[in-house]
């Protein structure tokens, strides 16, 4: 999750929406993504393994999808990440998913459960943790936008881009270690 880079988008999703529905759209938005990253953190495995999916592999492609995501937070291109229709309020997509709830928050709490699923209350803990954070941080969007400016919500976007880079890094790493037994 990055809610921190997430800001900006949220704000241009939300600018054609009235202010006094942005609160609660936001709100359902965050709550419909931690209903989707609960029900991956305790069924996602048993879907792996009825598709024959390695956990390395999941370790693999979330690694290399959160090193492109992180690509564009440190080089943002004229192309947007996500394409929204400004007609219609956004419900689930691009807000709820893959926003807040994005293919490596996914394959993260799959990894976390397929490792030790005895440590369920704690990742469950810890999804509700982030969650929680996340949606305090893009409730306050709005706010955060016009106190730090686009420059600053640039930077520390980079910043947090770098920081994802290195744990993309290290996913695949694990994944290779896992793959070759190393």
């Amino acid at each position: 999750m990055d809610p921190i880079g997430n800001v900006p988008v949220f704000l241009s999703v939300l600018k054609n929406v009235p202010v006094e529905r942005r609160r609660k759209i936001i709100i359902r938005e965050l709550l419909i993504a931690l209903f989707i990253l609960l029900f991956f953190l305790f069924i996602g495995r048993y879907i792996l393994q009825s598709l024959q999916i390695a956990e390395s592999s999941l370790g693999i492609a979330g690694g290399i999808m959160l090193f492109l995501i992180a690509i564009k937070m440190i080089f943002p291109g004229v192309n947007a990440m996500v394409i929204h229709d400004e007609v219609h309020e956004p419900l689930v997509v691009p807000l709820a998913v893959p926003l807040i709830a994005g293919p490596s928050a996914i394959a993260a709490v799959i990894l976390l459960m397929a490792q030790e699923p005895t440590r369920w209350p704690e990742w469950a803990l810890a999804v509700f943790a982030a969650w929680f954070i996340a949606g305090v941080i893009l409730i306050s969007s709005e706010t955060l936008g016009r106190k730090l400016g686009e420059r600053a919500l640039l930077a520390v976007e980079r910043l947090m881009g770098i920081l994802l880079m290195l744990v993309s890094v290290d996913l695949i790493l694990d994944g290779m270690k896992q793959t070759f037994g190393i």
